[in-house]
């Protein structure tokens, strides 16, 4: 099974951040499955690669943990595919999600 994570943190209000982050899943090819204020499920939409390479991102949100006002955003990308190449369908979908959180300017990587 092919896994990735990542974390961003933001100093924007709660509501504010997941309607970004379900602009991006959205903009990445992913349908929002289950979303609360602390979980959000996306799937890839099927019918561009096998069924075991569809990825599934699981977003955590922690608000609560911190004294300070920042969000933190903990990102998982995986699917049933072997990562058996740093080339494979995964990583692509994993890079992509990235780097499109990334250019939203809301977020920071930590």
């Amino acid at each position: 099974m092919a896994r990735y994570s990542c974390s961003f943190y933001s100093e924007n209000s709660l509501d504010t951040l997941l309607s970004h982050l379900d602009t991006v899943l959205q903009a990445c090819n992913f349908e929002i499955i289950y979303r609360n204020n602390e979980y959000v499920v996306g799937r890839e939409h099927p019918g561009q690669v096998k069924f075991a390479k569809l990825v599934t991102v699981e977003a955590l949100v922690d608000y609560q943990s911190t004294a300070s006002k920042k969000v933190h955003l903990n990102c998982i990308l995986k699917n049933e595919e072997l990562p058996l190449s740093t080339d494979n369908h995964c990583r692509k979908v994993f890079d992509d999600v990235c780097k499109n959180i990334q250019d939203n300017t809301l977020w920071q990587l930590q």
